[in-house]
């Protein structure tokens, strides 16, 4: 028995996020809301994309501007003259400071404010790509930190954390919602079928090969 009666998922759209909403919806049927955030990212088209399958599952959709974060700091996420890589020693340079703790902050006030107290994000340890935020102890953080700041009791759910994208597909697929990948966005590059090229489609494309399952979305080159 689920402890809260709704909660809300922290949705950009993406593989990771879709299958959190599956999740989701299997601990709380028909009780979600997403959300997803605008912060001037390249791939914009991931909110699109959120926006499909938001209405494919049948749940609220709403977008939070946070355009601000994009004139925080220099990266190839939300600045598109920057070249997509990854240097040995490095930060990649699509890593977004403060983005997931952004993210997390808002999604706690919207979840304080709906009296909502269970908050899905889909940030993965086991393949983080190099995102300090992605990792276990900084969630746990921004846990006790936003309960702090607003006296509450929410909890902060990834029920991704520890799995390889090959066992997030496996998962998907346990869950019945393997379909909803056609409409999510991965491509770092904002490209519709996705570059298959970038780091991120690299990622996923080996987390389906070795999931032995076929991706349902279309790719330019596999």
């Amino acid at each position: 028995m689920a402890m809260s009666s709704k909660a809300l998922v922290l949705f950009s759209g993406g593989q990771d996020s879709v299958t959190c909403l599956a999740q989701a919806l299997t601990d709380f049927p028909g009780a979600v809301e997403t959300v997803a955030f605008d912060y001037g990212q390249r791939h914009f088209i991931e909110l699109d994309q959120a926006r499909k399958v938001a209405a494919l599952a049948g749940v609220p959709f709403r977008v939070i501007d946070l355009t601000f974060i994009s004139q925080l700091s220099q990266n190839a996420l939300t600045d598109s003259s920057i070249k997509i890589e990854t240097k040995e020693g490095e930060l990649p340079s699509t890593f977004v400071p403060g983005r997931n703790l952004f993210f997390i902050s808002v999604g706690a006030v919207i979840a304080q404010q709906k009296n909502i107290k269970v908050v899905y994000t889909g940030v993965c340890q086991t393949d983080f790509s190099g995102y300090p935020d992605c990792r276990d102890n900084f969630i746990k953080s921004c846990e006790q930190t936003v309960n702090l700041a607003m006296d509450t009791a929410l909890e902060i759910r990834t029920p991704l954390m520890w799995l390889t994208k090959a066992q997030t597909v496996t998962k998907m697929e346990a869950l019945g919602h393997l379909d909803w990948y056609q409409e999510s966005h991965t491509c770092y590059e904002g490209h519709r079928p996705a570059c298959g090229v970038c780091p991120a489609c690299i990622l996923r494309l080996k987390g389906f090969a070795e999931a032995g399952v076929s991706d349902p979305l279309a790719y330019q080159v596999v």
